[in-house]
């Protein structure tokens, strides 16, 4: 079995999908969405095809070797989002060819469903609480939400209480049956994180996520060692090398790295298992598409310290059959490969020319805020 050719594809409103044909007709599809970056993914997708052309797509572990040391150059979330849709491509021809779920060549399934978390719009604690009833509605049972938007190095006591005025909204409403986690995206600086999180340990979030952004492990470490709140962190992070240092330290508690940039699904199983030693929990970052989704779903399946999985879709706008959530998880797989199959037609419809720009969030001043 060889690889012919490769094929990628923009898809509305910012994804980035690559699909990988053999010689014998066999069919790959990975995910390699950069928002607001994938015209240079793209670009470093195709000089990697061309340094894997010809090989067996079966050799998985060799391959992505060749495309992370090959090059000299290492890491960044370009390259390793570019690895990461070919990666999943080559393990969805894998397991057609062997007629096996993904998750059954990493050793196995370790459960039988996968519990799921949505997202709430948090712009005001009314808000929060009319999009928690309708998606409570669907049977999930936990939560994210980001209730911030520029936030400076030291803020207002108003900033704080925005975000006790939501969990409190929110915990009045739910009760203490289901689960929410709070989304920093960085955008708090470490004394910040420190206030909000003790400002709102007593609704037990399930975890405060980027409560300051990662490249400073030290910082984060701070923030983790000044409250009872649970630490997420990952998204960010290209492959394991960038996760030791977090997991060394101790600097959270749930990692999140994302199969469509940290390097793919076995870079992911091998963060989880670097991650278990420390009694770590993992839950992968997925904001992407039905076909991004597949593959947390195929790594999940097999994690013993796997704890939620993050969602927007479930395929209902690109894959012939979507996922299902019932009783807020969604089943494993018994499909081979990763399990899903593109409808052409959606696919069509939802083809654009990749260009899709970041947002930019400013400061009342003026000045750009970390987003």
């Amino acid at each position: 079995m060889r690889i012919e050719h490769h094929q990628v594809h923009h898809v509305r409103p910012r994804h980035l999908l690559v699909r990988i044909v053999t010689d014998g007709g066999l069919v790959g599809w990975g995910e390699a969405t950069l928002e607001g970056h994938t015209l240079a993914v793209a670009g470093a997708i195709g000089q990697l095809m061309r340094m894997i052309a010809g090989e067996d797509p079966r050799r998985i572990e060799h391959l992505w070797q060749r495309m992370y040391r090959g090059s000299f150059y290492r890491g960044g979330p370009v390259l390793g989002s570019a690895i990461s849709g070919i990666e999943q491509a080559l393990w969805d021809i894998l397991g057609k060819s062997l007629n096996a779920p993904v998750h059954a060549l990493l050793g196995g399934a370790v459960r039988d469903r996968i519990r799921m978390y949505a997202q709430i719009d948090a712009s005001t604690p009314e808000r929060a609480v009319e999009d928690y009833r309708r998606k409570r509605a669907t049977g999930i049972t936990a939560f994210k939400l980001v209730p911030w938007d520029a936030v400076k190095p030291v803020d207002s006591p108003a900033v704080v209480q925005r975000v006790v005025d939501t969990m409190e909204a929110l915990r009045t409403e739910a009760g203490d049956g289901v689960d929410f986690a709070l989304d920093a995206h960085g955008r708090l600086s470490p004394a910040m994180s420190i206030r909000v999180a003790e400002a709102i340990a007593p609704y037990q979030p399930m975890f405060l996520e980027e409560p300051c952004l990662p490249e400073n492990v030290d910082a984060m470490v701070t923030v983790a060692r000044s409250t009872t709140v649970p630490i997420a962190t990952g998204e960010r992070l290209i492959t394991r090398w960038a996760f030791r240092e977090v997991i060394e330290k101790q600097a959270a508690a749930i990692l999140q790295p994302d199969p469509s940039h940290v390097g793919g699904i076995l870079e992911t199983r091998k963060i989880a298992a670097m991650a278990e030693t420390y009694y770590m929990a993992v839950a992968p970052h997925c904001p992407l598409s039905g076909v991004a989704l597949a593959a947390c779903l195929a790594v999940d399946a097999c994690l013993p310290n796997f704890l939620i999985q993050e969602h927007v879709t479930l395929g209902e706008d690109l894959l012939a059959e979507p996922f299902v959530i019932e009783g807020g998880h969604v089943a494993v797989s018994t499909k081979p490969g990763l399990g899903i199959e593109i409808d052409e037609s959606k696919l069509a419809a939802l083809a654009c020319d990749g260009h899709w720009q970041t947002p930019e969030l400013r400061h009342d001043d003026g000045a750009v805020a970390d987003w």
